[in-house]
């Protein structure tokens, strides 16, 4: 077992017996200076970690999306590609709101910052209920958003993982070794490779300094070797000599030559060959190292033969040998937006009191916008507040504000389609997908979704329920019926003024109950009119004819007819 293994090796010294082996890579990748690796066996978070630090790295950090890229590399060469690893992320104690915290949601790598432009969080948890730690992340390619792009998941750092990933970083790095094509025994050339943290194989972009070379069958070893503040390394070894000329020019700085049958270096002849026989010196250059302090660029063509280098952030002292820090700060435009550190060798930008420093830009400290995990954009309202917007065609989420989701108020729009894959496309709820790329608005009215009693009202991506003056409700209590679509029916309500008319019916309903009693009264009135009528027909006439006129103005009823003709309206079209 794993955890076995990652025992303290003070323990088993101390007991007499050898410290156990350390854990061998099932995969490596390395590109320039950094290497990742990935290691198998079930292991808890601080075993992994600990043995991540006993091979001189840490575990990894998946800050950018070429990170990822290598987890998908390592995870397609190995057979386990759907199991659990740990990676260098980490909650601490504590509890706090994940959606407020940044796309690491309070997580902190286990190099102590939480920089990054990536993250692939496998739920995003928009309840907002506070999350709790200590909690550690493990990527999985199980249950990952998109195919190649292993997704995070938190889990309680005491449970096992199915392995680790471990990441390393070098001062400087060797190119593999080219063997030249057109010798002899170039075909049966072989090349297998050691790193430092315990990666074997003949197939690597880069090698760490540290890592060694076996060449077949020629029973060569070389060492990757670096110069302090070079990035590339090279090959060398400590025999004197050229080995095969076949393999990266046999070592030698100039020439290879194989025609005694034995391979050996030949220089200039301005030159003359240094102790290790491969390397050329100019007349002045065994001076050059030692009076330096950086670097010695030879040169016959100067007095001395030789001048002096300084790395980057330094320039050449008055003496010509020496090197001092150039003061960056004093550069015109300055480097930073407010105020500059001067360091040896190079420069700090900072903020004034009051500014925070994010993504080289001082901004206030009050900025709304600093930390949200809004989708799409974050628009500041006021110093306090601030609102999630959309692209165009799509509305916040009302249960997730900051999440997108397509909207259209339209009978018919666009759809939203996968630039890498057209048969791909998604309409709003709602609408249903008419063609190869339009959505088309669904008619929810030729379901029957409202009760006989009530009118049907289709509109952009739902629909409404009014109730009619024809409904068995009349009169009673039809105002307090709710039938909407936005419950029952499709999409969300418009964002638009016409659903407004839903509330038509609310006066309507005081109006009915009105009503009745006009009738009523009416009624009796109209009886006592006839009986008047019988006994003084001709001397009425003209009296009963006004009053008639006058019950055919009542207010009430025009709001009653005016109701009606606004109902039966859509009926008729």
């Amino acid at each position: 077992m794993l955890r076995i293994l990652l025992l303290s090796v003070l323990g088993p010294a101390a007991l007499g017996f050898p410290a156990p082996p350390e854990p061998q890579p099932h995969g490596s990748q390395c590109i320039e200076q950094d290497c990742f690796a990935l290691f198998r066996g079930p292991a808890n978070f601080l075993a992994a970690s600990q043995a991540c630090q006993r091979l001189r790295g840490h575990l990894m950090t998946v800050r950018s999306s070429v990170a990822a890229d290598v987890i998908s590399l390592l995870l397609s060469g190995d057979s386990g590609n759907n199991s659990r690893l740990w990676i260098g992320l980490k909650l601490p104690p504590g509890c706090g709101n994940p959606g407020h915290l940044g796309p690491l949601r309070g997580f902190q790598w286990v190099t102590g910052d939480n920089r990054t432009s990536y993250s692939r969080w496998m739920r995003l948890h928009q309840d907002h209920k506070p999350l709790c730690g200590p909690l550690c992340v493990a990527v999985s390619a199980d249950g990952a958003s998109a195919p190649g792009e292993p997704s995070w998941e938190e889990q309680q750092c005491a449970e096992e993982a199915d392995g680790f990933l471990c990441e390393f970083h070098f001062s400087a790095s060797c190119r593999p070794l080219v063997v030249e094509s057109g010798a002899t025994a170039a075909s049966s050339v072989s090349i297998n490779y050691s790193t430092p943290f315990g990666a074997r194989g003949a197939d690597f972009q880069a090698l760490p300094v540290g890592s060694s070379a076996e060449m077949a069958p020629f029973g060569v070893e070389l060492v990757c070797e670096g110069s302090p503040g070079m990035a590339e390394a090279s090959w060398s070894r400590e025999v004197p000599g050229a080995w095969d000329c076949s393999v990266e020019n046999g070592g030698c700085q100039h020439t290879c030559n194989r025609s005694s049958g034995a391979s050996r270096c030949l220089c200039p002849a301005d030159t003359t060959t240094m102790a290790n026989g491969r390397s050329c010196t100019a007349p002045g250059e065994h001076l050059c190292h030692k009076l330096c302090e950086h670097f010695c660029d030879p040169n016959a063509d100067l007095p001395e033969g030789y001048s002096c280098i300084c790395e980057t952030g330094y320039k050449l002292a008055a003496d010509k040998h020496r090197c001092e820090d150039v003061d960056d700060c004093m550069q015109v435009p300055s480097p930073c937006p407010q105020v500059c550190v001067n360091k040896q060798g190079g420069f700090e930008c900072q903020c004034s009191p009051g500014y925070d420093l994010v993504d080289g830009e001082c901004v206030e400290s009050g900025d709304p916008c600093s930390g949200t995990n809004c989708e799409y954009q974050c628009q500041p309202l006021g110093k306090s507040n601030y609102s999630c917007v959309c692209a165009e065609g799509f509305t916040p989420n009302p249960h997730a504000p900051h999440r997108c989701q397509m909207f259209c108020n339209q009978t018919s729009c666009p759809a939203d389609c996968d630039p890498n894959n057209p048969d791909r496309c998604q309409c709003p709820e709602g609408y249903i997908l008419d063609g190869d790329s339009m959505c088309t608005d669904i008619d929810e009215c030729d379901n029957g979704n409202c009760p006989d009693a009530f009118s049907c009202r289709n509109l952009p991506g739902t629909y409404e329920c009014i109730c009619g003056p024809d409904s068995s409700q009349v009169g009673t209590d039809c105002d307090s019926i709710n039938v909407n679509g936005a419950d029952s029916g499709s999409g969300e309500p418009p964002v638009s003024t016409t659903p407004g008319s839903t509330s038509s019916p609310t006066p309507a309903g005081s109006v009915h109950s009105g009503l009745l009693i006009g009738i009523s009264i009416s009624s009796l009135s109209l009886v006592v009119a006839i009986l008047a009528l019988l006994c003084h027909l001709r001397k009425k006439q003209g009296a009963m004819q006004a009053q008639l006129e006058y019950k055919c103005g009542v207010p009430a009823k025009e709001v009653v007819l005016q109701h009606m003709r606004t109902q039966q309206m859509p009926q008729k079209l």
